[in-house]
């Protein structure tokens, strides 16, 4: 049989091609798995014995409900993150390949092995005096060496937990390099037997940002994988270059470039737990930056999802601390995920003692102060209880991503609008007291049985809703939550928390249903209350704006306008288009006595937003009226005026703005706080007091002519006689 790989001129023998050593293509390889797959421990690893039934199966659903935004780019497009140059292989061969003493131990016993005595160096080849197993950390392979007729050495590239790993050329393939991994001992059958399942499957995983695994060949007793060399960076190597770059004291990745570093590989994670595979010991330098991409290298650790009695690979400070007792899963997964994270991108003392399985106080680490959702994105994700976390890759990049936004705007001071994967978008909000009502809704799961049904519903009356929603063909998950929502906007909240009690006692982690609780309470006006619900929809779902948006509407009405600022700072900054946290912040502004920062407020509504025209009218009555004792000066006025002028407006609209602005100045001419221009207009009239009485006697008239009713008129004829000008007739 020809081999299926392209360019390949070999054939397929007992299952292999004899030229690439790749097998042939077969994309439901996951069903081939009937050996452990883990080779060993990867360097630094150690092994888990699992006690009792290991249980590396998700046993929750996630919280994703559609597709997530585009970030194929290693940055997600937000990030620029520099370039890795190619490296020569040539130029990362060791000099003098050894190991150090404190790596040495026992490939059985994990003992210390080969260690020195009384000044005198340990020996590099022996056996274990606890257990007997020999051990050699001699590499048996030198520049030169063919390696089964087709690899030629050229050097050690490093230690594993194998044994050593070296670089090669494939004499059949055009002299590409690759990496020879070999075994730790050629006597060590278990190890030998791991490769041999490595090589039976892993050839097979295909994903671009997997290192590839070519081969796998005997050379005088010994074992070798042969795997793509990806020439790059690891991001540990970086922090070291960092660490050495600045006198030898820890210098952290940027946090933005730490996240895209994570957003870049999860999809890589997720597609080894779609193939019913567990990485185990994921760490810093288990990825390699090539150019402008990353790759998962050092598959050592792989554990199958419903393995329950192989040995579990991983590193302290990474390693989830359930894995002794019930095994790995996809959320321990995930869990190293965030332990890297942390590592990259904080000065993470004590990450392998102090704090093994946490975090460090917030209040200590700068980053997690000055990035709160950040430090709740790494709390969620490394929880003690395994379903208290993310439960898959898709799940933690779209809070992930959400949370490098929010990072970015800040930074940046630049918008990062995206759609949300949970929660539908603003309401259109209007610049007065916040409503309940106008705030983002969860979305449905578009995979419940009753997603069709829910989206025909066009019902507004919330009674006229709930006899629908009872009389659905299908009583779902989605239904009950519509429901409950529409009870608690008929004021029927008794009902509704009945309904909600019956979905939290099916599935305590429907972080949903602490929404709605939030919402009921506020429709209690019980900000107070619903700041408590709100906050466990913010730990469940850390990148979304909606609970922080949610969060400021408590916070606003408990009377703490400072506090409700922070949070629709973060929304409004994020994305503009949640005009109610715009129109929040600027009344909270206002509330702080900050005329300016409600004046930014408002200029942060995009012209396309539905919301730009109450935007921008808002603007200029905060710009026209007093601010406490004080009143607003020319220059507020001629912005105000510039403003007025730009805007399409309704003629009664208009003319009101006009009628503000023009009495404001007609105050400060009065009050002798500003003095005649006759050069500068507002709203087409001079700044001289008889054209600004004259301006504003007719704007009255036509208020006039426009009222709705007879007292109306009449206040805006009595008005417009009291300002016109005095004259001698």
């Amino acid at each position: 049989m020809n081999c299926t790989q392209p360019g390949c001129a070999g054939e397929t023998l007992d299952g292999y091609c004899n030229v690439c050593g790749m097998a042939p293509r077969n994309p439901s390889a996951a069903s081939s798995l009937v050996q452990p797959l883990a080779d060993g421990p990867p360097a630094g690893s150690s092994i888990t014995r699992v006690s009792g039934t290991a249980t590396a199966v998700m046993r929750r659903s996630g919280t994703t409900r559609t597709g997530a935004a585009d970030r194929r780019h290693l940055g997600a497009g937000l990030v620029e993150i520099p370039p890795v140059p190619y490296r020569d292989p040539a130029s990362v061969l060791l000099i003098e390949p050894n190991v150090a003493e404190s790596r040495r131990f026992c490939a059985s016993c994990r003992d210390p092995v080969g260690r020195g005595r009384d000044g005198s160096p340990g020996r590099a080849e022996g056996f274990c005096r606890s257990c007997g197993t020999p051990f050699s950390f001699i590499p048996k392979l030198v520049a030169g060496d063919l390696v089964a007729g087709q690899y030629e050495a050229a050097g050690c590239l490093a230690h594993g937990g194998l044994g050593w790993i070296y670089l090669a050329k494939d004499r059949n393939v055009s002299d590409r390099w690759v990496v020879l991994k070999g075994l730790l001992d050629s006597n060590d059958e278990d190890a030998m037997a791991a490769a041999l399942a490595e090589r039976r499957f892993l050839a097979e995983v295909e994903h671009p940002k997997i290192v590839k695994i070519f081969n796998f060949v005997e050379h005088h007793g010994s074992g070798y994988i042969v795997m793509e060399y990806v020439g790059g960076t690891s991001p540990k190597d970086l922090l070291v270059s960092r660490r050495e770059a600045n006198g030898d004291e820890p210098d952290p990745l940027p946090v933005t470039q730490a996240i895209a570093y994570m957003l870049e590989i999860l999809p890589a994670l997720g597609h080894l737990h779609e193939e019913g595979l567990l990485f185990c010991d994921f760490k810093p330098e288990n990825v390699i930056q090539t150019r402008d991409s990353l790759k998962l290298i050092d598959l050592g650790g792989i554990y199958r999802i419903d393995d329950e009695s192989s040995p579990v690979y991983g590193t302290v400070g990474y390693q989830a601390p359930e894995i002794a007792e019930t095994g790995p899963s996809i959320s321990s997964d995930l869990f190293t995920v965030a332990r890297t994270l942390a590592v990259l991108c904080i000065d993470f003392k004590g990450y392998q003692s102090t704090f093994k399985y946490t975090l460090p106080p917030q209040e200590t680490v700068p980053q997690f102060a000055a990035h709160d959702s950040l430090y709740r994105f790494l709390a969620k994700a490394t929880a003690p209880e395994p379903d208290d976390r993310f439960q898959s890759a898709q799940e933690m990049a779209d809070q992930l991503y959400g949370v490098l936004r929010e990072i970015v705007a800040a930074e940046r001071d630049k918008p990062v609008p995206a759609s949300s994967t949970l929660f539908t978008g603003d309401f259109r909000a209007k610049p007065e007291d916040p409503d309940w009502r106008l705030l983002p809704s969860p979305q449905v799961a578009t995979e419940d049985a009753a997603a069709g049904y829910l989206a025909t519903l066009a019902a507004t009356d919330p009674r006229e809703l709930t006899a629908l929603l009872r009389g659905a063909p299908e009583r779902t998950v989605e239904v009950d939550l519509r429901l409950a929502h529409a009870l608690i906007e008929a004021g029927e909240l008794e009902q509704a928390e009945d309904l909600l009690c019956a979905i939290a006692a099916s599935d305590p982690w429907e972080w949903r249903v602490a929404w709605h609780r939030g919402t009921a309470e506020l429709a209690r006006e019980q900000p107070v209350a619903s700041r408590e619900h709100f906050e466990v929809v913010y730990a469940a779902v850390p990148g979304e704006l909606a609970p922080k948006l949610a969060l400021g509407v408590c916070a606003e009405r408990a009377g703490q306008p400072a506090d409700a600022a922070d949070w629709y700072e973060v929304v409004s900054r994020t994305d503009p288009g949640y005009t109610t946290a715009t129109f929040g912040l600027a009344r909270c502004r206002l509330a702080c006595g900050e005329r300016a920062g409600a004046l930014a407020a408002y200029d942060r509504v995009p012209a396309s937003s539905s919301s730009y025209v109450e935007a921008q009218t808002a603007k200029i009555r905060c710009l026209v009226e007093r601010d406490g004792t004080q009143h607003p000066e020319l220059a507020s006025l001629q912005a105000a005026s510039g403003s007025l002028e730009a805007l399409s407006l309704g003629p009664t609209q208009r003319a009101s703005l006009t009628a503000d602005l023009l009495l404001s100045a007609l105050t400060l001419l009065e009050g002798e706080t500003i003095v005649e221009a006759p050069d500068v207009h507002l709203v087409g009239h001079p700044l001289v007091e008889r054209d600004v009485r004259l301006g504003l006697e007719r704007t009255y008239r036509s208020l006039a002519r426009a009222a709705n009713s007879l007292d109306e008129r009449t206040q805006f004829v009595d008005w417009a006689n009291r300002v016109r000008p005095r004259t001698w007739t």
